[in-house]
């Protein structure tokens, strides 16, 4: 048996909020939307991978949703580094800094961490 990475998924609460921001943070764009009885799906790429970020907008959700102790969280690699970080610090969404790793976090307006890596 063998299975290759397709999808993740996060919930969110403001689904236009939430596409906006990975579209300035991160250049996300959208793929394709599902829409369905009481949901939402956006389907969010990076236009080079074919792994997708899955938004889900449940449309009678108000209450945030219990992200445990972020502990886990999505990696993304960027071009151009400092500029990321400069970005990342005028949008005020930079969460947490490892600088002896060479890596930060960006917390998306649902909670949700994702780790900023320098390209390889």
């Amino acid at each position: 048996m063998s299975a290759i990475f397709c999808h993740f998924n996060f919930n969110v609460l403001d689904l236009k909020r939430s596409v906006e921001f990975y579209d300035k943070a991160l250049g996300l764009r959208e793929a394709r939307r599902v829409e369905g009885d009481g949901f939402t799906l956006v389907y969010l790429t990076d236009g080079v991978t074919p792994f997708e970020l899955e938004l889900t907008y449940l449309f009678d959700r108000k209450e945030r949703y219990d992200l445990g102790e972020d502990e886990f969280h999505l990696a993304m690699r960027v071009k151009d580094y400092k500029a990321a970080h400069a970005l990342h610090e005028k949008m005020g969404c930079v969460c947490f800094e490892n600088t002896e790793m060479g890596l930060y976090f960006i917390e998306d307006p649902d909670g949700y961490w994702i780790e900023i890596l320098p390209e390889i």
